[in-house]
């Protein structure tokens, strides 16, 4: 009894406490640490559904995300009453999001006007495309001076041009007034803080600066690049730095606490793993994996297919540090895809269990192209292959390269931001869902040739805003003073394998990468209904009305007519 006692006051002497929405493409969890020591407290996780309605087409329902977030909220706030943690002791709470997912709502109703276009989303290709060809000797980096970025179907900017083209609703609310543009940082801060009754419409430079609007030199919406994609200026957030008050909670638990902290999903990580120096660099493996490494007050350019994007600015006054980022569409979602699409295993975690009965891949490669290849290629045409096969190969050896697929993405980022940098990462420090698996982490070291560094605590991402949501002024309960940072404890997977053994199955995977390549070829056409036509590819149309001349010849030879 006296035990109990003893942990119940310990509980109610915790201090400061700083919570943290992490909105993630396939899920939405409420996490709460303790400001002083780092310690995440309590935490409730709910799934999102995502929906395919067409080849290629990726969405979300923006009321689904929301009302996640609220029961995410309520329920670890219960949980925390449970260990008898008074839940009045959370003085902030800081946004980390799924980056470039493109939203569009109506002001007066606060009603979403078309679900959530998702970052991996392909439907504008045939607007890339056009947009490309316009540009002079159809350069697909004809922006990234100011953007950092090239054109792409990644982006947000695109997302809203098909969303104006293509939905009248979307139209009639931005003629009359009503629209108001954001990625899903803007749609919960916004509702959050009342919606249509005073909600805050804003977003941080880290969001803003992956949606191709954006100037990362001016630190502000570009008139000229809203005109190059035709986007009126009037629908879109007002720019905030990563770590300030926007506004209070309206509703719930948490009425009254402000939300005072924004990063995208991929900086809020770099902050949680306390990457605050000029080369310091993380991995995360979630639906997709990003190798972010911080490059200080200056935005550095590419020369090997990086993106350059702001890292954070942590506060009004302060500078914003800029990161190179190497971004991979399908890493988890590879996972995703073997147990949804193919059955092979019944759950994510089975996946290690399958792919070390064998070991090895036995010469299979797989590249997980469904959305296109990212970083360093950036080609929207490439499709997914799986080459290499025998009558031998058995869906252990596919979960294997499934996990390989994942390791030599990340290989083929890192040796390009080596090249960028000049100074080669000596270790890679790692974090996101997919670092539970130790199958995947040491693979990962044998593929890279450097040790993985792995922290015990894996919510690097939420960490991050909740530290820039704690340290922002007018909370200041956290800070980030590097004598005042907690110390991370960690685990390193050193490479198990030789260089050369390395290097073989590396040059294997980039020769399955090359066969991956221009699968899609051609602008699709579509017909009235907006549908793609059979004559979207250049080769099956010439196939099939070749097949048609034919079958008229060999009927008018046998002296029928067509």
């Amino acid at each position: 009894m006296k035990d109990t006692m003893a942990a119940s006051s310990d509980r109610i002497m915790l201090g400061p406490l700083v919570a943290a929405i992490d909105q993630g493409t396939s899920s939405t969890r409420f996490l709460v640490f303790n400001a002083k020591t780092s310690e995440l407290l309590s935490h409730h996780q709910v799934e999102i559904k995502q929906s395919f309605p067409k080849e290629g087409w990726v969405e979300e329902d923006p009321k689904e995300i929301l009302c996640s977030v609220y029961e995410c909220m309520e329920r670890t706030c219960e949980k925390m009453t449970q260990l008898n943690i008074d839940i009045s002791n959370i003085k902030a709470i800081g946004v980390t999001n799924q980056r470039e997912t493109t939203l569009i709502w109506d002001k007066l109703t606060g009603e979403p006007l078309y679900n959530a276009i998702v970052w991996l989303d392909l439907r504008t290709q045939s607007t890339v495309e056009r947009l490309i060809s316009k540009t002079p000797g159809r350069n697909k980096n004809h922006l990234k001076h100011k953007t950092g970025l090239p054109i792409s179907t990644y982006f947000s900017a695109v997302k809203l041009r098909w969303l104006l083209d293509n939905v009248p609703e979307v139209r009639e609310a931005v003629q009359s007034n009503r629209a108001m543009f954001g990625t899903v940082d803007s749609w919960l801060i916004w509702s959050l803080t009342g919606g249509k009754s005073g909600g805050v419409h804003c977003t941080d430079v880290t969001n803003a600066s992956r949606t191709m609007l954006f100037n990362i030199h001016t630190m502000d919406w570009d008139p000229e690049l809203c005109q190059y994609f035709d986007i009126p200026m009037e629908i879109l957030p007002k720019v905030r730095s990563s770590s300030e008050i926007y506004g209070l909670m309206k509703s719930g638990s948490l009425t009254g606490v402000p939300i005072s902290g924004c990063l995208g999903d991929q900086s809020a990580a770099l902050v949680g793993q306390m990457c605050f120096q000029d080369g310091q660099a993380k991995n995360t493996y979630g639906t997709g994996c990003f190798l972010l490494r911080n490059t200080g007050l200056k935005p550095v350019m590419s020369d090997h297919g990086l993106l350059t994007t702001v890292a954070y600015k942590l506060g009004r006054d302060k500078p914003a540090c800029y990161a190179l980022e190497g971004s991979v569409a399908i890493a988890g979602a590879v996972v995703q895809w073997l147990k949804d699409n193919l059955g092979i295993v019944q759950s994510s975690t089975e996946i290690e269990n399958l792919a070390a009965t064998v070991g090895t891949s036995y010469g299979c490669y797989f590249v997980p192209a469904f959305s296109g290849l990212y970083a360093p290629y950036w080609e929207p045409s490439a499709r997914g292959i799986i080459c290499g096969l025998t009558q031998f190969t058995n869906k252990n050896h596919l979960a294997f390269a499934a996990l390989e697929a994942v390791c030599f993405q990340t290989r083929e980022i890192l040796d390009a931001m080596n090249q960028d940098s000049g100074i080669p990462l000596t270790q890679l420090q790692v974090d996101g869902g997919m670092t539970s698996n130790r199958l995947l982490m040491q693979l990962q070291a044998d593929i890279l040739c450097i040790p993985v560094v792995k922290p015990s605590m894996p919510e690097t991402t939420a960490l991050g805003a909740a530290m820039a949501a704690g340290a922002a002024e007018g909370v200041s309960v956290w800070s980030l003073r590097p004598e005042d940072l907690s110390a991370v404890t960690s685990e390193k997977f050193e490479p198990q394998i030789n260089p050369e053994e390395s290097e073989f199955r590396y040059a294997r995977w980039k020769k399955a990468v090359q066969k991956a390549m221009n699968w899609e070829t051609t602008e699709p056409i579509t017909n009235g209904n907006g549908e793609t036509s059979i004559f979207s590819s250049v080769p099956m149309g010439f196939y099939i009305l070749g097949s048609m001349f034919m079958l008229i010849g060999a009927k008018y030879i046998t002296g029928q007519r067509p």
